[in-house]
């Protein structure tokens, strides 16, 4: 523990950013209704949206996960090997762009998973919306529970509170400054968090390189780029590495397609532009953020790394604990500030953003709360605009609900996950989006692709099938020496998409609902 940092000192500095994030909940949040805790009233200029994303798309796990993976001898992600997936991104972040923002705009969608429900019909909608639900819950508590593992040890556990205490504290500081402005609220506080986890990550930087007595940033690359960790390119051994190019390039945009193009949570602040070219001007915006932002995290990785070498640093059996480790035990003051700053602006980014998210998703889609607002008459009488005030009141009385719903079922799954992860988290999550995801990826294709209908009752099965399937296949290859890498979520998809295709048929005269 850095010798000026006590938890106290900590704790007085987090209660600080976090009485300031109340601030702004409260100046957004005055006279919300559902329009802006949903969609936040679609009127939020698109540099702003693209800023906000860049916090909601980094979360806690990229902040301390991919430093770590960069200097790992074997497994996904060593050295700079991730910008090949975040060169895939770009592929991706592309066909939301030009296809699937154009068709949300086009059918003016609160949630996304209204056009399954258009183009084949109720189960698919339902299918859809809770695989967005079981993959973005997952998700985003295990993104949680990293950063609650090393506030617990940095802050929490020193003072004597328990773990589970201490999720129940930052799920209940997420609640308490997004239950009422949602997504309006969320935007323009994950601008202060972007900031905030940016700054973290150049200081750090900065930080290390004096340490090593390097002279800029010119020598800090110098030295980066000698180093072995710095191979980005990886085009051996296409069978067994599951790093080569191939494998994370591909699975790079499909990841892109599913969980930001098909994923409510990311798309639900796309929507809330004011028009379709502010929205894909803040898209491609998002992609140069994300590049940069990216190659930052990989020379802080490689930084960390020559920097435990030259001091005989023990490396952490967990690689994800390195960064934490050197921030907060070997470095200034400022860079252990810097360094909580950064990871709780990460968290939060993602976490809020993903309980509005699942709010949102929960209450339009399986609530009908869209369904249920019927125009209320020009000329409505006392009665009718009593009617719709008690509606109004019961909505917002179920959506606090929803939202609180949620942080309980986060709590249980970080709880989980304190109890049986032994791995490095990055990898998990992109390995349970592959599982989770595939099956959307599946119906959005078979829906933009096609012009065939689909026996919509039999939808949940092949959705719930494929994912098993993937599963089997994944686990003979291994045994046959072929690791397939992230690219599960392609194998899922395309079982999926086969699966829809033997229960469809073509109706005569017939066009896609697109």
């Amino acid at each position: 523990m850095n010798s000026y940092l006590s938890p106290i000192i900590v704790l007085g500095i987090l209660f600080a950013y976090f009485l300031m994030l109340m601030g702004v909940a409260w100046f957004t949040g005055r006279n919300n209704t559902n329009e802006g805790f949903f969609l936040a009233n679609r009127n939020v200029p698109w540099y702003v949206v693209a800023y906000a994303m860049i916090g909601t798309s980094i979360s806690g796990v990229t902040f301390i996960s991919l430093p770590g993976s960069v200097g790992l001898d074997a497994g996904i992600n060593r050295g700079f090997g991730y910008m090949q997936m975040v060169l895939g991104y770009l592929l991706g972040y592309f066909v939301i762009a030009t296809v699937l923002m154009p068709l949300y705009y086009r059918l003016q969608l609160t949630s996304i998973y209204g056009y399954l429900e258009q183009r084949f019909g109720y189960y698919s909608y339902k299918t859809g919306a809770g695989f967005f639900i079981l993959s973005r819950t997952v998700g985003s508590a295990a993104r949680m529970f990293l950063a609650a593992v090393v506030l617990q040890n940095l802050v929490f556990g020193p003072l004597g509170v328990p773990f589970e205490l201490t999720v129940i504290i930052m799920l209940a500081l997420i609640y308490a400054y997004t239950f009422k402005g949602g997504l309006k609220t969320i935007i323009w506080t994950d601008t202060i968090m972007t900031t905030f986890f940016i700054a973290a990550v150049i200081w750090t930087v900065f930080s290390v390189g004096k340490a090593l007595n390097f002279n800029g940033i010119g020598e800090i690359w110098t030295a980066v780029s000698n180093s072995r960790y710095s191979q980005m390119f990886f085009f051996d051994n296409f069978a067994s590495d599951p790093n080569h190019f191939v494998k994370q390039f591909v699975s790079g945009a499909l990841v892109a397609i599913v969980m930001t193009g098909l994923d409510q949570d990311l798309m639900q602040k796309n929507l809330a532009c004011k028009n379709i070219r502010e929205a894909q001007k803040n898209m491609f915006v998002f992609c140069g953020y994300m590049v940069v932002i990216n190659f930052a995290f990989m020379i802080l990785g490689a930084l960390l790394y020559l920097y435990a070498n030259n001091l005989g640093i023990d490396i952490p059996t967990k690689s994800d604990q390195l960064y934490p480790k050197i921030a907060f035990g070997h470095l200034d003051a400022a860079a252990g500030i810097f360094f909580i700053l950064g990871l709780v602006a990460s968290t939060y980014a993602s976490s809020d953003s993903a309980l509005t998210a699942l709010t949102t998703s929960f209450c339009i889609d399986f609530l009908n709360f869209e369904k249920q607002n019927t125009p209320t008459p020009e000329y409505a009488t006392p009665e009718q605009i009593a009617q719709r005030a008690a509606a109004d009141k019961q909505q917002h009385r179920q959506r606090t609900y929803v939202h609180l719903g949620f942080s309980v079922v986060f709590v249980i799954i970080i709880r989980l996950l304190y109890a049986y992860n032994d791995g490095a988290v990055l990898g998990l999550i992109f390995k349970l989006a592959g599982y989770t995801y595939g099956p959307l990826l599946g119906l959005f294709a078979f829906g933009l692709f096609t012009r065939f209908q689909l026996h919509d009752r039999f939808v949940p099965v092949v959705c719930v099938l494929a994912p098993l399937l993937t599963w089997g296949l994944e686990t003979m290859c291994k045994q046959w020496h072929f690791d397939i890498g992230f690219l599960t979520i392609l194998l899922n998809g395309t079982l999926t998409f086969f699966g829809l295709w033997i229960f469809s048929y073509k109706e005569v005269g017939s066009s896609p609902k697109q």
